[in-house]
C-alpha cells in the first residue's frame, strides 16, 4: 500500500499499540521493553496516571484559547520552570527546534550582534536558525547556503574556543552531553572557560537542556552538575511527558529583548501541554525523583561497565544519569535490529554509539532484563563477525 506520508524517517518494523511504564505492546501483541522514552520524551514512562489526569481535566475545560489571554497555568508552568533553572523568565514554544531559534533571536537581539559560537557534533534542530547553529555536515546537506556568521569549534578543546570568541559574539550554545552527537559529556573546564570568556565579552551563554533537562541527569538540568549560570537555557522533549511543548529559560536582564511583538507562537503554552507539563515538573522536581533518578544511573552504569564494557568491540560506556551511551567498533543499526527483535528497544547516537534513554522511573529488574538482552546480542554480532 501506498505511503501518503513523505519517507523523512527510516521507521522500525514495530507498530505500537499500546504503551505503559517502561513498555510498548505492538499491535502483534509482542512486548518490547523501551529504553528510549520517545527519545527522551516520557521521562515518566508511558502513560503516567497523574499526567493522563492532568491532561484530562483541562481538556474538559478548554483546549486552545491563544496568547491573547492571561492564562494562570502559564504562569505556573513558567515559575516552576524557571525556579529549577535558577532564572526568571519563560517563553513557551511548541518543541526543542522552537526553543533554539527563540533563544538566537533572543541572544541577537539583546546584544545586538549576530556571531554565534556552537561546536562540532552539536545537534540543535532542523529549522534554518537551529540547523546552522548545529555542528553536523548530515544535517544540512541538500538546503543550500546556511544562515552566515555561525561558527563551530571542536568540542573540550579551550584553546581553539579562546581563540575565537570576542566582543562581537552574541552567544555560545552547546550541550552540557551532546545526544545526538555520540553522548559527548563536557568537562568541567571546558564549560568554566566558556562561562568565564562570555562574562568577559558581554556574550550570552545559551545551554540546549533539550535532551537532558527536566531531571535526566539526576538534577533539573544537566548544568547544575557543573556550578555554572547560563543566562538562557532552552527545554522541550521531556517537559510535556509527550505533549508537544517546548520552553526558553532566560534571566530577567532580557526582558526588554522579548518585549511585545517581537517573538510569538499560536501553539505555544497550548492549555493541553501546559497541563502536562506541570503535572510533569511537579512529579520530576522533587528531591526523592531526583535522588532516585542519579542511584538508577549509577546502577545502568555500572551494571553496563561490569557486563557489557568486557565485550569485543565494545569501546566506551559514557554519559550522566540516565543518558548513556556504549561506543561500539561494529554496525549500531544493525544491533538495534537484533535487540528489538529481542525485545529491547534503543537508538543511535552519531554513527557509533548505542544511546540508552530509559524512564526516569525504571527500576532494577527492568535494568537487568536490558542489561541481559543487550550482552547476549553483541556478544553473538561480535562472535558472529570473527
Amino acid at each position: 500500500m501506498m505511503s501518503h506520508l513523505f519517507p523523512t524517517y527510516s521507521r522500525w518494523e514495530i507498530e505500537p499499540a499500546s504503551a505503559k511504564g517502561t513498555k510498548i505492546t505492538a499491535v502483534d501483541g509482542k512486548e518490547y521493553l523501551d529504553f528510549t522514552s520517545g527519545i527522551g520524551v516520557c521521562n515518566l514512562g508511558h502513560c503516567h496516571p497523574h499526567i493522563e489526569q492532568a491532561v484530562t481535566e483541562q481538556l474538559k475545560k478548554f483546549w486552545h484559547v491563544s496568547n491573547l489571554f492571561p492564562q494562570s497555568m502559564q504562569e505556573k508552568a513558567a515559575k516552576l520552570l524557571a525556579d529549577a533553572a535558577g532564572l526568571d523568565l519563560v517563553f513557551f514554544a511548541n518543541s526543542g527546534a522552537e526553543a533554539n531559534e527563540a533563544a538566537l533571536k533572543l541572544a541577537r537581539k539583546a546584544t545586538n550582534r549576530s556571531k554565534i559560537i556552537s561546536f562540532n557534533n552539536s545537534f540543535h534542530g532542523r529549522t534554518f536558525g537551529s540547523m546552522a547553529v548545529t555542528g553536523q555536515d548530515k544535517i544540512k546537506n541538500g538546503f543550500g547556503p546556511m544562515l552566515e556568521t555561525f561558527i563551530h569549534l571542536p568540542f573540550n578543546q579551550v584553546e581553539a574556543f579562546l581563540k575565537e570568541i570576542d566582543q562581537n559574539t552574541a552567544a555560545v550554545v552547546l550541550e552540557v552531553v551532546q545526544g545526538e552527537g555520540g553522548i559527548n559529556v563536557a568537562t568541567s573546564e571546558f564549560l568554566k572557560v566558556i562561562e568565564k570568556a562570555c562574562k568577559d565579552n558581554g556574550t550570552l551563554l545559551i545551554i540546549d537542556e533539550i535532551q537532558t533537562g527536566i531531571g535526566r541527569t539526576g538534577k533539573p538540568f544537566a548544568f547544575q552538575h557543573f556550578d555554572i549560570k547560563p543566562d538562557i537555557i532552552t527545554a522541550a522533549k521531556g517537559l510535556g511527558s509527550g505533549l508537544p511543548i517546548g520552553a526558553v529559560v532566560g534571566t530577567a536582564e532580557l526582558q526588554d529583548a522579548f518585549g511585545p511583538g517581537s517573538h510569538g507562537s499560536t501553539f505555544g503554552g497550548n492549555p493541553i501541554a501546559i497541563a502536562a507539563a506541570v503535572a510533569t515538573m511537579e512529579m520530576i522536581f522533587t528531591e526523592q525523583l531526583l535522588t532516585e533518578t542519579t542511584a538508577m544511573g549509577q546502577y545502568l552504569y555500572d551494571q553496563l561497565v561490569t557486563t557489557i564494557s568486557k565485550i569485543d568491540g565494545v569501546l566506551d560506556i559514557r554519559g550522566m544519569g540516565l543518558i548513556l551511551g556504549i561506543e561500539i567498533s561494529g554496525n549500531v543499526p544493525e544491533v538495534l535490529s537484533s535487540l528489538r527483535t529481542k525485545g529491547l528497544i534503543l537508538l543511535p547516537a552519531g554513527e557509533k554509539v548505542i544511546r540508552l534513554l530509559p524512564p526516569l522511573t525504571i527500576t532494577e529488574a527492568e535494568v537487568n532484563q536490558a542489561i541481559g538482552i543487550l550482552e547476549s546480542t553483541l556478544t553473538n554480532i561480535t562472535s558472529a563477525a570473527l
